[in-house]
């Protein structure tokens, strides 16, 4: 196996550091990789690889002169197509974006250069960034390295992809609808979505917008849980306009192994059923603990129903969605919602409404998470994670019907709904709730299967330790295995 390909971030930044390999032969060596293989996966689909090259080469002189960039010194990594990179354009899969280029880098692009970092390349997203799969009219399709008739996730598809081809050293993606967490549960890496608010999302929006969006966060992703914690560390905190008030200290787990911890799983739900084999997965990772003496309870719940979860979330999700799509999109919906039947209760009414919200019902409904959010918080008082599902299948073949209404996959041999499954992306998203997403290995057809793992609110280093000390059990991580050599 390539062993450089294939390590960590973490791993890595060490070798540069102690001069084991140098900067410009380890961007070669992904350039290299991703001359062979992207071809065919459409990860990386943007690149600045003579700047990238220069770059590297200041990075291994300075180290050379005894002077150290930061943690990431001299370490090549791509980022999400929706992040601004000077000079590059931001399309978000939008044809009609072609041209737009950044005058800037977003700020945790800016803060992971000024870390030593070296961008030399952006990954594939859906249009708009919403779909579980990253295809669109300007870069075509990215596929699962593991699979490539199937999807790799999105909407950071090509960030999880780059991953498990080892292309690249390390990711940072986004997450609305688990567009951090899918990707790395199908495409088997590390993945964290962290809590709303504390990595600075300026730099990563539509042209011309400054306001962060509601649920919507960056966040990394990876080959290792130290790369997650690494890059929290380097992103984390206050924007410009709030640095000078507050510096993020999140709280440091106090457990030094399984038997530490108190954990709750939530493994399966009648709103969007879970195939055997993912919730398995789960079950699995839950008696890890158990047998390490943990407590671990199966059936606790925070003090709410599922479905009242669920219909904030649609609610807030979409009308926060709605705000990327252009203007005539949102007229044409406006104009259908006027002609909808009062007593219409539709998919399609549902989504129609969410999507053209007066602020009256979006405020009710932002009280509602509001709850939502003190109910997780009395939960946590008692457990210390929650393990769920984070998708219900394994990666399913692409599917790129433009009627996504009547899309299908198929769990446990039934066909169901393709949207049902934002579910487990949205009973944590609405609340604001980290989570972290471990591969824990590959299901009898060769395709990965991760967990998600919840915490409280501020509590993304204790969801990123315990899928660290999961996978140095597990050892769920694998390379996928027609890009090994």
């Amino acid at each position: 196996m390539d062993e450089l390909a294939f390590a960590d971030a973490t791993t890595l930044t060490e070798k540069l550091r102690t001069k084991e390999i140098s900067s410009v032969e380890l961007l070669a060596h992904y350039v290299a990789r991703m001359e062979k293989y992207n071809p065919e996966i459409n990860a990386i689909v943007c690149m600045q690889l003579d700047k990238a090259a220069d770059r590297a080469a200041e990075a291994d002189a300075a180290l050379a002169r005894g002077e150290n960039w930061g943690p990431l010194h001299g370490l090549p990594m791509t980022v999400k197509e929706s992040y601004n990179i000077e000079g590059l354009p931001t399309t978000w899969g939008n044809p009609e974006l072609k041209q737009n280029i950044a005058d800037s880098d977003a700020v945790a692009c800016r803060r992971l250069q000024e870390a030593g970092a070296i961008i030399f390349g952006k990954t594939n997203v859906p249009i708009h960034l919403a779909d579980f799969q990253s295809y669109n009219e300007v870069y075509g399709t990215t596929n699962n390295p593991h699979d490539l008739e199937r999807t790799p996730g999105g909407s950071s598809g090509g960030s999880a992809a780059a991953l498990a081809a080892g292309l690249t050293g390390l990711e940072m993606g986004s997450d609305i609808g688990g567009s951090i967490r899918n990707p790395a549960h199908y495409c088997g890496v590390f993945g964290h979505k962290p809590t709303w608010g504390v990595l600075p999302m300026r730099g990563h929006a539509m042209p011309g917008v400054l306001t962060p969006s509601d649920i919507s966060v960056i966040g990394p992703l990876a080959r290792s849980a130290e790369d997650l914690a690494l890059v929290m560390e380097i992103v984390g905190g206050a924007d410009d306009i709030h640095l000078p008030g507050w510096q993020l200290e999140l709280p440091q787990p106090a457990q030094k192994s399984l038997r530490d911890y108190r954990i709750a799983v939530w493994s399966d739900d009648s709103i969007a059923p879970v195939d055997q084999t993912v919730k398995d997965r789960v079950l699995k990772v839950a008696r890890l603990a158990e047998d390490a003496g943990a407590i671990v309870d199966y059936g606790a719940r925070p003090d709410f129903s599922p479905a009242f979860s669920h219909e904030q979330y649609m609610n807030l999700l979409h009308s926060a969605m709605s705000a990327r799509q252009p203007e005539a999109v949102f007229e044409q919906n406006l104009k259908r919602r006027q002609s909808l039947a009062k007593d219409d209760d539709s998919s399609l009414a549902q989504v129609t409404i969410a999507s053209t919200l007066f602020y009256r019902d979006w405020h009710r409904h932002n009280e509602n998470r509001t709850h939502l959010r003190w109910a997780w918080h009395n939960f946590f008082q008692e457990f210390d994670l929650l393990l769920t599902p984070m998708c219900v299948t394994s990666a399913f073949p692409h599917d790129q019907n433009p009627q996504a209404g009547q899309r299908q996959i198929t769990v446990n041999n039934e066909s169901r709904p393709y949207f049902e499954q934002v579910y487990w992306a949205g009973l944590t998203g609405v609340s604001y709730l980290p989570s972290t997403v471990v591969p824990t290995g590959l299901d009898e057809r060769g395709l990965p299967i991760g967990v998600q793992i919840v915490g409280r609110e501020m509590g993304d280093l204790h969801t990123i330790e315990f899928a660290r000390i999961v996978h140095e059990q597990l050892g769920g991580f694998v390379p996928a295995q027609a890009y090994k050599n």
